[in-house]
């Protein structure tokens, strides 16, 4: 089954900036889900995945506009310490690292600019907004999606949405 609008891809990926060190990768984990062209994924990566089948890959180099976006100017916000998330359970928060921060718009990914006893300045751009990155792409599954996930706009299941 080819990927078109209302199918269901499970797909690994890797990313590498454009000088070719690894940035990110999920290929030793478990696939991600998404409801192909439902905006549940980054617009190149989707038009990557266009009439892709199972089991192809693909590598393409993407520009900031396409994936994690441009740098928004005037990103900066201080922030109470005790709001910052990571994988450690105590982390001594140091400037150019990263953080999980709960907002409106739900979980986003942030870079701590200046730490203070209390409060730190973090930039909400995400860590790789505004760089051109190069995408390693692996079709694991394509399948058309159910009545529920169209009307609810995203895949369920391993990889996907769980209600």
């Amino acid at each position: 089954m080819q990927i078109t609008k209302g199918t269901v891809v499970q797909f690994l990926y890797r990313i590498k900036d454009t000088e070719g060190k690894e940035l990110e990768s999920n290929f030793d984990q478990e696939a991600i889900a998404y409801l192909h062209g439902y905006n549940n994924m980054m617009v190149g990566v989707e038009n990557s995945l266009e009439s892709m089948k199972k089991g192809d890959e693909i590598e393409v180099e993407l520009e900031a506009a396409e994936t994690y976006g441009d740098l928004q100017p005037d990103s900066e916000q201080r922030v109470s310490i005790k709001h910052l998330m990571s994988a450690d359970k105590k982390p001594k928060w140091k400037a150019g690292m990263t953080a999980v921060v709960n907002t409106e718009q739900g979980q986003r990914e942030v870079t701590i600019v200046k730490v203070g006893k209390f409060m730190v300045t973090i930039d909400i751009n995400h860590p790789y907004a505004g760089k051109t990155l190069q995408f390693e792409l692996k079709v694991v599954d394509v399948r058309a999606a159910t009545d529920e996930e169209i009307e609810h706009g995203h895949a369920h299941g391993v990889g996907g949405h769980h209600h």
